[in-house]
Order: structure tokens, then sequence, then C-alpha cells
């Protein structure tokens, strides 16, 4: 769940970063899948960090 949530916000801080550069719709799209993925595994690492801490290991 946490890693959908950090997918979306890294698609839409990478749309709106693409459209304050002036880019077009390509440029957008990239940027948006780009930092989705940067944020996916940001994501992943937190949710392990998570399982970690509560279940004592």
């Amino acid at each position: 769940m946490i890693v959908i949530f950090f997918a979306i916000i890294g698609a839409l801080v990478g749309g709106f970063t693409a459209r304050k550069r002036k880019g077009n719709r390509k440029d957008m799209a990239q940027y948006a899948a780009g930092y989705a993925m940067a944020f996916i595994i940001v994501g992943m690492i937190l949710t392990v960090v998570i399982d970690r801490v509560l279940s004592g290991a």
C-alpha cells in the first residue's frame, strides 16, 4: 500500500516538474515515469524498514 501511494505521489511530482519546465506531453510522461520509479524504490525501502521495526527483528 505504501509503495502504491509513493508511486502516485512520484508520478504527480514528475508531471508537475516537467510542466514547470515547459515540457510537452512526452516530457511529462517521461518525468512522471522516472519519478514514480524512484519513489517506488523509496517506498519499498520504507516498507522493509517498517516491517523490521514492527516485527522486532
